[in-house]
């Protein structure tokens, strides 16, 4: 067993400052933790919409949702909207949250999908509190001890990445984390093991650890230029590999959702802040042009652009072994998913906590690093698939990009996946999955992707029944609905940023 009692960070933003915040807190005086960065070197800091887990990650560190949204101007998620992903004119919602109620041990999609074939039920979004209060940008705190599972919904944030960042320094620093201001010029190694021995800065200080944690983004500095751990390339289903993004004047109150929009080569998300709105585009350099990419950007926008566009180049994909010797690789230096389910921030508090339990005793072994890197695959290969889904499933006609995407192999375990739910109505849920079986369901339905089967108990059950507790549930969500506030008034009256109110 090798001993952790000093551990360096290289890297600040999300992921650093993540990671400094929550193994600090963690940890305690048991490790001692320095985190460095350069103020000359800027971050990516796309993502600025996440997914519920986020709100788990700063509730550990003693932090409300009103703290977090007030300082971070931020505003309210409730899923994400999909514009022209299926067909042109085609939208539908991806709620945090489920679908309608069982019923005498049936799941609800079952009795609904046979409803649904005899023209006797709504769309799926239409049992779900989440989706119609995303649809009418509605939003309050969830019940406590909602009196059904029709009243249960999840919610997570919008931000500013670059605030939230902050708020995280402050606690990491308060709490006894130190940081250096500056750049790392020599990574040297143990010629024993070719474990790292310290970094060497610009300053001329010379800094050990016992463990490194690579938050340097792209250039993972320690884990490939350092160590060459390897890259496992997915372009060849996720084809995507540029973004434009830009900051825009917010022109009208802000939705509770992400809006996603497909675009000739790839898509576009819109994500609004209480002070400005986040604006991107995601595309594929075999499909589509840098120049045209930004023009489509501009031209898609509500607000006055705040900035020039900034180019980011990636490649999905991810480091062939998060934890290789004594680094481990998380955020952008770890792997990339492009931003289309919100999961690279995600993807950083789960690896997070798997350094917490995994070395809770403040010590590891070859075993403990093989632990974190499996799991890591899988996580990472499950996110992969339900990304890919997006664009295998989509009934685009329109450009040579959406029929490539259809018409390409998928992983296996995709195609499983989607074979299993096509002929039974059953969707496969394993562990270390981010996404559940709502989620999946949100997709499938959709994109018009249905088992032409149901669960055969359905049929034991009254049709007229059925019918009154389809309709029953949606009086009961349209009701829910008119008595909830505005998103915006929602966000003047409990959470508005100082600058804002």
């Amino acid at each position: 067993m090798r001993a952790v009692k000093s551990m360096i960070i290289v890297g600040g933003g999300t992921a650093g400052w993540m990671a400094a915040a929550s193994l600090k807190h963690h940890f305690k005086e048991r490790i001692d933790i320095t985190l460095i960065e350069s103020s000359e070197i800027g971050t990516i800091g796309v993502g600025e919409a996440t997914i519920p887990a986020i709100r788990h990650f700063y509730y550990n560190l003693g932090l409300s949702d009103v703290d977090v949204i007030r300082a971070t101007r931020g505003t309210c998620k409730l899923g994400i909207q999909f514009h022209d992903w299926h067909k042109p004119g085609s939208r539908f919602v991806h709620p945090f949250g489920v679908y309608g109620q069982s019923l005498k041990g049936t799941e609800f999609h079952h009795y609904w999908l046979k409803m649904r074939r005899k023209n006797m039920a709504a769309e799926l979004g239409d049992y779900s509190l989440g989706v119609m209060l995303a649809k009418n940008s509605k939003f309050t705190f969830p019940a406590k001890n909602p009196p059904s599972s029709l009243s249960v919904f999840d919610w997570a944030l919008h931000f500013d990445a670059a605030l939230f960042a902050k708020m995280l320094r402050k606690h990491a620093e308060n709490n006894g984390v130190k940081r250096i201001d500056a750049k790392i010029i020599n990574v040297k190694r143990r010629d024993n093991d070719g474990y790292i021995e310290s970094v060497q800065l610009d300053s001329g200080l010379t800094c050990e650890a016992d463990l490194f944690i690579d938050c340097s983004g792209f250039n993972a500095i320690l884990s490939e230029q350092a160590l060459q751990t390897g890259y496992e390339d997915w372009s060849q289903w996720l084809l995507c590999d540029r973004a434009y993004a830009v900051q825009s004047k917010s022109v009208a109150p802000p939705n509770s959702f992400t809006d996603v929009t497909a675009r000739p080569a790839g898509w576009q998300w819109k994500i609004p802040l209480q002070h400005r709105v986040g604006n991107g585009h995601v595309f594929s350099s075999q499909f589509m042009r840098d120049e045209i990419a930004r023009e489509i950007l501009l031209n898609n926008i509500t607000g006055e652009p705040l900035h020039e566009p900034r180019k980011i180049m990636f490649k999905p994909g991810r480091r062939k072994l998060a934890w290789n010797k004594n680094c481990i690789a998380l955020g952008l230096a770890g792997g990339f998913l492009e931003p289309l389910e919100s999961t690279s921030i995600a993807l950083i508090q789960t690896g997070i906590e798997r350094i917490r339990s995994l070395l809770a005793a403040c010590q590891y072994n070859d075993t403990i690093a093989r632990e974190f890197n499996e799991t890591t695959v899988l996580e990472y290969e499950r996110v992969r698939d339900f990304v890919v889904l997006h664009y295998k499933l989509n009934g685009r006609d329109d450009s040579e990009f959406w029929r490539y995407c259809r018409a390409m192999s998928i992983p296996d375990s995709l195609q499983h996946k989607m074979e299993l739910f096509k002929s039974t109505g059953h969707v496969v849920n394993y562990r270390w999955e981010m996404f559940h079986v709502p989620s999946w369901l949100a997709i499938f339905e959709g994109f018009d992707y249905l088992p032409d089967v149901y669960d055969a108990q359905v049929d034991q059950l009254d049709e007229t029944m059925l019918a009154q507790n389809l309709e029953r549930m949606r009086e009961s969500l349209r009701m829910a609905v008119a008595d909830t506030p505005d998103h915006a008034d929602f966000i003047a009256q409990y959470c508005a940023a100082e600058e804002m109110a």
